[in-house]
């Protein structure tokens, strides 16, 4: 690892799969690829600051399996809160407690509840102990965070163990 190439066999496998991509090759194409495959690692090498071991890796396939189930429902549920425009909305800002520590699981709940339609984490409190989260429609608060502990922190902690 040096300071050009950080990741050299990213870097060769982005440069590879680029030339699959387009399905031919030409100098311009190379040079592109090359381009990319060198400059990609280098802008998100600072990603790779913040190591995480997932311990139960067909518990994060049964996560991602779980997440893409969730969004497709929210989304036909904010379908139906568009294209019913009778239906009273509840939108509320919750600030919800965090069980599971680590920077790169607190991260990666943050990111679940946000690409959930109708849901978005707002702000991470400093000393990473709570998230604040702006929901569309809310009924019951306590149900929303006992859902998010269910569903996800709960499978988080197992993943990652933490």
């Amino acid at each position: 690892m040096n300071k050009i190439l950080p990741a050299p066999f990213l870097s060769l496998f982005l440069l590879v799969f680029w030339l699959l991509l387009q399905n031919t090759i030409t100098p311009g194409l190379v040079v592109l690829g090359a381009i990319l495959a060198v400059a990609i690692p280098l802008y998100t090498n600072r990603g790779r600051d913040f190591p995480a071991t997932i311990r139960k890796p067909f518990k994060a396939i049964e996560y991602f399996f779980l997440l893409l189930v969730d969004i497709l429902i929210s989304n036909l549920n904010i379908a139906a809160i568009i294209l019913m425009p009778s239906r009273r909305i509840k939108p509320a800002l919750i600030e919800y407690p965090l069980d599971i520590v680590g920077e790169v699981p607190i991260t990666v709940l943050a990111s679940t509840i946000s690409l959930t339609p109708g849901t978005i984490t707002a702000e991470i409190r400093r000393d990473g102990r709570a998230l604040m989260i702006h929901a569309l429609n809310v009924d019951d608060h306590e149900k929303l965070i006992a859902s998010i502990k269910q569903r996800y922190e709960m499978r988080l902690k197992e993943i990652f163990k933490c």
